[in-house]
């Protein structure tokens, strides 16, 4: 074969699979309107193209009975929530709902913590339970990661208290999803902290963030800072070319605001464009 005729074959698979990368959304970003009607929520996120799904709510309804909705409608359900609390307690149950619902991801959103006190003794902490739970669930077959929400950015001697907590959990147990507004209100750059570790991320939140908004470290903000991909300050742009060479496998759409449902059709658009 041709060296030239390799290249082109080359080029093409790699944007062919760049094109083919599913933009999924995490429920929580529609929890309002399931309440009232789940299924005809799902059928409007399904009608937009979106398959992937992540989530921690079964709705009152048995693992099974969401599984079949979910199978009913055409979603591939790719990480199941988990409570800190949980992961130092008997996991069976979680693990049976993961695999039910056909998760390939456990993940913990938040580490409890004195009211606007956090610090390396919460990270210690929350290392040991994380490398424990990550190992059971390494067992069996599910792989678990930590989403950050802000307070971990506060400084450290090390850097910041986020990379303490990168460093003392251990990577075949424990990885992390990356929500790149919470991590831009908590003072960090998330290109830079991808391109920092770029095989510690599997799992991308994309959401934006209005201009002005005030960074802080406090893990709160107010929900209709949420704008659609692409109008805020987050640099979704750069952060997408720079997911792409890192170990990001899977991203989902966090959209809070009141808004989300008018807003996540031009928010795909402007991810379609970033593909061409």
């Amino acid at each position: 074969m041709k060296k030239s005729l390799l290249i082109l074959i080359i080029c093409f698979s790699t944007s062919a699979v760049i094109n083919a990368q599913e933009i999924g959304l995490q429920l929580y970003s529609v929890r309002n309107q399931t309440k009232t009607d789940l299924e005809g929520t799902l059928k409007k996120i399904r009608a937009m193209g979106i398959r992937e799904l992540e989530g921690i709510d079964l709705y009152g309804k048995s693992v099974s009975d969401y599984k079949k909705l979910l199978d009913k409608l055409d979603f591939k359900f790719v990480g199941f929530g988990v409570d800190y609390g949980d992961l130092s307690k008997d996991l069976t149950q979680v693990i049976y709902n993961a695999k039910t619902l056909g998760a390939t991801y456990v993940i913990c959103y938040w580490i409890p913590h004195e009211g606007n006190e956090f610090n390396i003794k919460n990270v210690v902490d929350a290392a040991v339970v994380f490398n424990k739970a990550g190992k059971i669930f390494k067992e069996n077959g599910l792989e678990f990661c930590y989403h950050p929400h802000g307070f971990e950015f506060r400084p450290s001697k090390n850097g910041t208290l986020f990379d303490d907590l990168i460093a003392k959990t251990i990577p075949a147990y424990v990885n992390y999803e990356l929500d790149v507004y919470w991590a831009k209100q908590g003072g960090v750059d998330p290109v830079e902290l991808i391109k920092k570790y770029p095989k510690r991320f599997s799992l991308l939140h994309l959401k934006d963030r209005l201009v002005g908004t005030v960074s802080n470290d406090t893990g709160s903000a107010d929900e209709e800072t949420n704008v659609i991909l692409g109008k805020g300050d987050v640099n979704i742009k750069d952060i997408m070319s720079a997911a792409k060479s890192s170990a990001v496998k899977h991203y989902f759409i966090e959209d809070e605001s009141s808004r989300v449902i008018s807003q996540l059709p031009p928010s795909l658009t402007f991810l379609k464009s970033l593909k061409n």
